[in-house]
């Protein structure tokens, strides 16, 4: 069974569809999926690399470019890190000098409505937190 979409059409609460999963405990624990996901996209360099590759295959040359300022070593450990979570794909063309393209798989493509979701959440809360310092904040006429 999976979480269904959110939205005005969505019946269950995130709580209703976890337990429904199958899990007797709420509770984000180390063991727990969300938890998981969350620690993975919470690194640094997750989402800028991601957010990358959502526009299309990279080479590391243009991911370094792309993810500024993420060193060689740590992108290099966040894409094995993505790669190993199956988010990307590595794929090495047999030519010299050699050449490593990376892209996202199935898995990772399924993360864009997720984070469009998440940024617009972000902006709704942005606002209202401006708009609660500027209502704070006398008036300096």
């Amino acid at each position: 069974m999976e979480l269904e979409p959110s939205g005005a059409e969505n019946k269950l609460s995130i709580l209703s569809q976890i337990k429904n999963l199958g899990y007797e405990r709420i509770v984000v624990d180390k063991d727990c999926v969300l938890h998981e996901a969350l620690m993975l996209l919470a690194d640094k360099w997750t989402l800028p690399v991601l957010l990358s590759l959502m526009q299309g295959p990279k080479r590391t040359s243009n991911l370094l470019r792309e993810v500024n300022p993420v060193s060689p070593k740590m992108l290099v450990q966040t894409l094995k890190k993505l790669e190993d979570a199956e988010l990307i794909q590595r794929k090495v063309y047999p030519v010299v000098p050699p050449m490593v393209e990376y892209s996202l798989t199935e898995t990772g493509l399924g993360l864009n409505q997720a984070l469009s979701e998440l940024f617009e959440w972000s902006i709704k809360r942005a606002s209202k937190k401006k708009e609660t310092a500027a209502m704070a904040s006398p008036d300096k006429g």
